[in-house]
């Protein structure tokens, strides 16, 4: 009787050397994979970096009041720095009455990680608009750019008011934070820059507001890799951030 041959592949399989089975699939655990926050870019590639936040409120009358806060760091940046330039835009329209709306709970979202979006409405006709760029381009040299606005010096606060409502831009140890209250119990709106995180929080009580936040990561990269000198002088500007909560 002769042997079948399947199983004279099986025999032969057998006697291949060992090494075609030491590549096995490694499971990652999920402490593990908590660790993991993705690709990472040599700093010396990184020819430019920027941060822009635009907070707006619109009330019924057409009323907007808001900021925008920038920094923008490349290798001749001696000091990172927020610049805020403020928003004050008259209205045209009929006047709104005051938001009866109630908005219970969400005491947890101050304790959120990585980024958060929240809008509560409890009113009519409203627009509310969270949004988060990441702008990733490629050149030898960073944009030409100058810095628009007022210095926002770290541990200080810059404020206004309008129609609209009652405006604030602070700048602490956690970060930079751009918060409106509204007028006539219309609502707030806050968004928060800090430790790692970025938190975009809306909360509608009136009628007919429009509210905005939104916040663009600019990046430039290099192809070219820089010398180890760059690298280092890249690295430092990037640790200076720190002392404001990033």
């Amino acid at each position: 009787m002769k042997t079948p041959i399947w199983l004279a592949v099986v025999c032969l399989a057998a006697s291949l050397p060992t090494q075609a089975q030491t590549f096995k699939p490694i499971e990652l655990k999920d402490q593990e994979l908590a660790t993991l926050r993705g690709r990472f870019v040599m700093p010396g590639r990184i020819v430019s970096f920027g941060v822009v936040m635009t907070s707006t409120w619109e009330n019924a009358k057409g009323e907007v009041i808001g900021a925008t806060s920038s920094m923008q760091i490349q290798q001749s940046t001696i000091k990172p720095q927020f610049y805020v330039s403020m928003i004050d835009e008259k209205g045209s329209g009929s006047g709104s009455s005051t938001g009866t709306g109630t908005v219970t709970g969400g005491s947890g979202l101050n304790s959120t990680e990585g980024v958060t979006q929240v809008v509560r409405a409890a009113g009519d006709n409203n627009t509310a608009y969270n949004n988060v760029d990441i702008n990733v381009t490629k050149a030898n040299q960073a944009p030409a750019t100058q810095q628009q606005g007022q210095a926002l010096a770290a541990g200080s606060t810059l404020s206004g008011a309008n129609g609209a409502g009652e405006l604030s831009i602070s700048a602490t140890g956690t970060g930079v934070q751009l918060n409106i209250v509204a007028n006539n119990n219309q609502g707030s709106t806050v968004q928060r820059l800090a430790q790692g995180g970025l938190m975009q929080n809306t909360t509608l009580l009136g009628s007919s507001n429009q509210v905005r936040n939104l916040t663009s990561f600019n990046v430039v990269l290099r192809d070219n890799v820089a010398s180890a000198g760059s690298l280092n002088g890249n690295l430092d500007q990037l640790k200076g951030i720190r002392t404001i909560g990033f």
